[in-house]
């Protein structure tokens, strides 16, 4: 359906129960792939139909989908929504991200944010830089931030002042493979529950893994081969049930165990940007 006004809006963490979600049409246009690093050509017939079928499986969920209409500037990383915006208790804060040809994303989703009444709380300028990746609401009082390519100490600073009574702890993120790699910290680790993350552990920094122990959180566990194929990348539709990409069947197989609720969509066009449930929607409203 399309963005109605007098919405709802407010997610104080990431996996309450999910009530309403943004999603972008991808683009009937796909010569930007390689500008935008995707690791190969999609096709846009099987992209749409890809991602409606991941709407559909939103909506099966019980929330309602709001479009965002794919903009005039010829990006194809803007399906991935959720990286331009971050909502908050009862705002948005459009951030900025690093990537050039992104830069735009924030600004071009304002006539959908509009339709949604949604206040702007603030919006970070260059050259603080901050993705929605990077960050994770572990809960009402905690943002987890990702410090690497993609967001900076600048980012990290601006966040701090527009989240007055929230404490931010940034981490460093791994080098990996390096400056041209999509690696977010929700690359590495999602929420699934309250009590209850998806995670690669190799690869986490140190003192997450003690904040994680500390608040008696646990890990499901990725294995290293389902890495590069989104295993961590995991949508919370609400306590222990979880969207996840296919093509991961260890990863579920243990987050199943664990008592989790699983749904898996196809990705094989949507995901060729290195993008997963997370990034390919902005979770607007959850109880």
């Amino acid at each position: 359906m399309e963005a109605t006004a007098g919405a709802a809006l407010g997610c104080r963490d990431m996996v309450g129960t999910l009530r309403r979600v943004l999603v972008r049409r991808p683009r009937s246009e796909v010569d930007s792939w390689e500008l935008c690093g995707w690791r190969a050509a999609p096709d846009p017939r099987a992209l749409a139909t890809e991602h409606e079928a991941l709407c559909a499986l939103l909506e099966d969920a019980g929330a309602e989908v709001v479009f965002a209409e794919a903009s005039s500037d010829g990006n194809l990383d803007e399906i991935y929504a959720f990286d331009a915006v971050l909502v908050v208790d009862d705002a948005v804060i459009l951030l900025q991200p690093s990537k050039h040809v992104r830069h735009g994303e924030p600004g071009s989703l304002a006539t959908a944010l509009e339709r949604l009444r949604a206040p702007v709380r603030g919006r970070l300028e260059q050259p603080a830089a901050a993705e929605g990746g990077d960050l994770i609401r572990l809960d009402a009082d905690t943002l987890l931030v990702g410090f690497g390519y993609r967001t900076n100490e600048g980012g990290v600073d601006a966040l701090s002042e527009l989240l007055p009574g929230v404490e931010l702890v940034p981490f460093d993120l791994p080098h990996h493979q390096g400056a041209g790699e999509v690696l977010h910290l929700l690359s590495l680790l999602s929420p699934v529950d309250r009590d209850l993350v998806v995670a690669f552990p190799p690869l986490l920094p140190v003192r997450l893994m003690q904040l994680l122990e500390a608040r008696g959180i646990e890990i499901v566990a990725v294995p290293e081969e389902e890495l590069d194929t989104m295993g961590p990348n995991v949508l919370a539709l609400g306590p222990r049930r979880a969207l996840v990409v296919e093509g991961n069947p260890v990863t579920r197989r243990r987050l199943e165990a664990a008592g989790v609720d699983v749904v898996a969509y196809r990705g094989k066009e949507l995901s060729k940007g290195d993008g997963g449930p997370t990034c390919l929607t902005l979770p607007l409203a959850r109880d």
